[in-house]
């Protein structure tokens, strides 16, 4: 997995971003199953909505709004927390 280490984001690093945000939630199946129960979404649906930009959105939104979820994140993709933010508004645009 590419580890992308800058903190703006471009249209070609918020997906890829948010993916690895993903992968990295669902290490955690406590987090998981957060975040599963806040998005609404069943495991067959975050599968089929992955291209999504809105399911993409998500993933950022959760980690965004619970901070030591976000700076876990962030130390653990070796990025500034902020690109998580960049990488919402580019997804939600």
């Amino acid at each position: 997995m590419a580890i992308i280490h800058s903190s703006p984001t471009t249209n070609l690093q918020a997906a890829p971003l948010a993916l690895q945000a993903l992968a990295w939630i669902l290490q955690d199946p406590v987090r998981a199953e957060r975040f599963l129960t806040l998005t609404g979404l069943q495991p067959d649906e975050l599968r089929a909505s992955l291209d999504q930009s809105s399911t993409l959105q998500a993933v950022c939104d959760f980690l965004l709004g619970h901070e030591p979820d976000l700076l876990a994140a962030a130390a653990a993709l070796e990025i500034d927390p902020s690109a998580f933010g960049a990488a919402a508004r580019e997804l939600g645009a």
